[in-house]
């Protein structure tokens, strides 16, 4: 696919890094001259100097024979009239905008006609933001995705010492919910992947990942491991773009603090949230969380904007006896670093952005698209149309690349767990999870129209 990113920040290299290992064409634009440089010398991309919305810069770019447009500088309006230009002047199909202020947000209708012609919002601030209230939903997870408008979700957790987890082979776990039907998708230990069997036996610091129907994941996370107790306590630290929304989100559930450095912002935080209480000062003030009972609080969340002040405000959280911390951080090589016992999770706003673009450049008529352990793995929900490969086909008869697994089937209101002798019919949404996301062009390949079923 021909694909133009537009703005070489932190969510353009990302998002640039990913589609260009996928052999898409992407050509960057920004007037950054040494960003471009450096992301050019490694990856195999063009790039554009110049203004993202200016009609002669989008032309040196390849509008006129691009098939998608992604605008994601630092400017809201920026982003838009591009979109506008490239519309109106190229006629390019797909454009995406990042926006970030919650005023055009809350107005989607703006975009949907003629004159302002986006056919996709982003907003990174409130992926990571619903992201982290899924987190806080389901205490004990490391990661919770949702399929088929929430009918199915996919949830990671950490099997650990003394667990009713370890020890145990898959088959012993499952026949303890002889009621709930549920599926093990992947494993990884010590970064590595492990495609489950019945006699696999889990291990200390195992990752699990599992898929069931939405009401019964807590049931399964309580037999897989001792559940957390539901959280009360919230201490954000940052009251940024994502502070904010994610206080205002939550704060009618939880009782949430919130720390914030800045007096102006500090003050017109406590006049826009109606219950959580605003904190001024510093999110490594070891004073100031003592004075405010860290050891009480069942979630310390920092997502400021700067990575070292979110590492070592959680990491002192963490030894003055805060139960969990959840870290936002933007460099990858900080992430692999400290994501350990004493960061519980480390959240990528990149990564969490990418998933909500990845549906847009697969084919074969996928619909959600989640990108997993930094990129490397990937889960997927993607139509079966009368005439796909699939079709008519039990899982056993079904020839997926290798690492891939079919989860669960959704069909209609039913949520179907995969099992071998599952019949895929016409417009189940199928969920799969794939240890090896370069496959996933093989797996393309399936749910694509045919009229040939010879790989069968």
């Amino acid at each position: 696919m021909n694909i133009i990113i537009l703005g070489a920040g932190s969510v353009g290299a990302s998002v640039a890094e990913n589609l260009a290992l996928e052999s898409n064409d992407v050509t960057m634009v920004d007037l950054d001259a040494d960003a471009l440089h450096a992301l050019q010398d490694r990856l195999d991309i063009r790039t554009v100097i110049g203004h993202a919305s200016h009609p002669k810069v989008l032309e040196r770019a390849g509008a006129e024979s691009a098939e998608m447009l992604l605008a994601v500088t630092d400017s809201d309006e920026v982003n838009i009239v591009a979109c506008q230009v490239a519309s109106l002047l190229f006629n390019t199909q797909n454009k995406i905008a990042r926006v970030r202020a919650p005023e055009y947000l809350e107005r989607p209708e703006l975009f949907q006609h003629d004159s302002a012609p986006v056919d996709m919002l982003i907003s990174p601030e409130q992926e990571v933001t619903d992201y982290i209230a899924k987190l806080i939903n389901r205490p004990g997870s490391l990661q919770v995705l949702d399929f088929a408008d929430g009918k199915v979700q996919l949830v990671t957790v950490r099997a650990y010492y003394g667990g009713p987890l370890v020890g145990h082979e898959l088959e012993n776990v499952r026949e303890h919910m002889p009621d709930i039907d549920m599926r093990f998708v992947a494993i990884f230990r010590k970064g590595r992947p492990i495609l489950p069997k019945k006699e696999t036996i889990i291990e200390v610091d195992d990752e699990v990942h599992f898929i069931a129907a939405s009401e019964h994941i807590m049931p399964v996370m309580a037999e897989l491991r001792r559940l957390d107790r539901p959280y009360r306590r919230i201490m954000i630290a940052g009251g940024g773009h994502i502070g904010q929304s994610l206080a205002k989100k939550i704060e009618s559930d939880y009782e949430v603090k919130i720390i914030e450095h800045n007096p102006q912002h500090a003050q017109r935080l406590a006049e826009e949230l109606e219950e959580s209480i605003v904190l001024l000062g510093d999110v490594a003030d070891k004073e100031l969380l003592l004075e405010e009972n860290i050891e009480d609080i069942d979630v310390f969340i920092a997502v400021t904007s700067d990575d070292e002040a979110n590492i070592l405000s959680s990491m002192l959280a963490k030894r003055l006896g805060v139960h969990k911390v959840m870290t936002l951080i933007n460099r990858r090589a900080y992430a692999n670093l400290v994501e350990s016992d004493v960061i519980d999770i480390a959240i990528s706003p990149q990564q969490v952005t990418i998933s909500s673009l990845l549906a847009r450049v697969r084919q074969g008529d996928v619909v959600v698209a989640h990108s997993l352990r930094r990129g490397a793995a990937e889960a997927i929900e993607a139509i079966a149309h009368e005439n796909s490969k699939v079709v008519g086909h039990s899982i056993d008869q079904i020839k997926l690349p290798r690492g891939a697994s079919i989860g669960a089937v959704v069909r209609g209101d039913e949520v179907l767990i995969a099992h071998h002798d599952t019949v895929i019919q016409p417009n189940d949404h199928v969920i799969l999870f794939l240890i090896d996301k370069h496959r996933i062009h093989d797996v393309e390949k399936l749910f694509q129209p045919t009229t040939s079923f010879s790989l069968f």
